[in-house]
């Protein structure tokens, strides 16, 4: 019962780091007068002091965009034309797939096209629609990962009412609300953020229009901005955590106390997969803000480049290895994927 505690600390700890690393730019911004143009547009640093670097990671994410693009798309397809997949959890995986392909495609093409054509401006409207994407495709995938450890608690827990809790009215009424939750969170942050006024510097230290890197640029108050994410944090970061906890707490429990072996490593198997996901992608998540700012001017750039590095991974490395985890620890994908690679050869 500690660790949930814990979880909520921490991220009231996160919430309280956002609240301190935007101080100093309130009070900047009080002490400034807004007497310059407002920004038409923004540029992207990314990676523009390591020249040599940009050419390697530009081979490097084509690379996993590529796998994102197929192996996604083969979980999609599997999961609608095989029959034997058509349950609540691949329903949902379908919907992670889609998640994972709008969400890569929504940065990685113009990040991609910075690396190489050095063409690293993006406009006001661009910067906007990215950080709509971004920020409600990380919503939702909260909300999905916590509807999935709910579907493995229902069918480990109460296998006899399985098919009665979890019909198909239910389990497409939960990915409804996951996406439409997340796409309202997306337009109430995007909106607050690009309605202030940016004036003056126009650079963002980053690969895409992240919304904290994008709010430092900001020459107005953005207390509103700060408490708004922080209700955000506790709703799409926190309580899903918590339903995700409480159910494989539950799970365990009950696997404990089958009394065959080969039930017991079935059960483990079936969460194994979506467990693996959670760790990589709330770790991620942990390791990016929680994580303490240097004040060190000498180390400023060091702790910066980190930082972006730690976020391109959770943007390209998660929605890679999602379809390649559950592909391999999966049996019935694989079969799927086998017997749909068999009937394209066959026509």
């Amino acid at each position: 019962m500690i660790i949930p505690v814990i979880c909520t600390i921490c991220f009231f700890a996160v919430n309280i780091c956002y609240v301190r690393y935007f101080s100093d730019i309130l009070k900047a911004n009080d002490m400034s007068e807004i007497n310059q143009t407002l920004v038409s547009e923004f540029l992207l640093l990314g990676l523009s002091g390591y020249p040599k670097t940009e050419i390697i990671y530009f081979a490097v994410i084509l690379v996993m965009y590529l796998v994102i693009l197929i192996g996604n798309s083969v979980l999609i397809i599997a999961s609608i034309f095989d029959s034997h997949l058509h349950t609540p959890m691949y329903f949902f995986l379908g919907n992670l797939s889609f998640l994972d392909i709008c969400y890569t495609s929504s940065s990685v093409p113009s990040t991609l096209v910075s690396l190489i054509s050095k063409k690293r401006n993006i406009s006001f409207s661009g910067c906007t629609v990215q950080m709509f994407f971004g920020f409600a495709m990380g919503s939702t995938e909260c909300l999905l990962l916590s509807m999935m450890a709910f579907d493995r608690y229902v069918a480990i827990c109460n296998p006899l009412r399985y098919t009665i809790i979890m019909n198909k009215v239910v389990y497409v009424l939960m990915a409804s609300v996951s996406w439409l939750s997340g796409g309202i969170n997306s337009v109430v942050q995007t909106s607050l953020a690009m309605r202030l006024p940016f004036c003056g510097n126009n650079i963002i230290n980053h690969f895409t229009c992240e919304i904290l890197a994008v709010l430092k640029l900001a020459c107005a108050d953005i207390s509103l901005n700060i408490v708004t994410m922080v209700i955000s944090n506790m709703a799409f970061l926190v309580l899903p955590l918590l339903v995700i906890f409480f159910s494989y707490v539950f799970i365990l429990y009950t696997i404990l106390r089958m009394n065959s072996a080969t039930g017991r490593r079935k059960a483990f198997s079936t969460c194994s997969a979506h467990l693996t996901v959670v760790i990589i992608f709330y770790g991620t998540i942990f390791f990016m803000y929680a994580k303490p700012k240097s004040q060190d001017l000498n180390g400023k750039d060091k702790f910066q480049t980190s930082d972006k590095l730690i976020s391109l991974f959770y943007g390209v490395v998660t929605p890679m290895l999602n379809p390649i985890i559950y592909s391999l620890r999966n049996k019935d994908v694989k079969a799927a994927v086998k017997y749909l690679l068999h009937q394209k050869s066959i026509h």
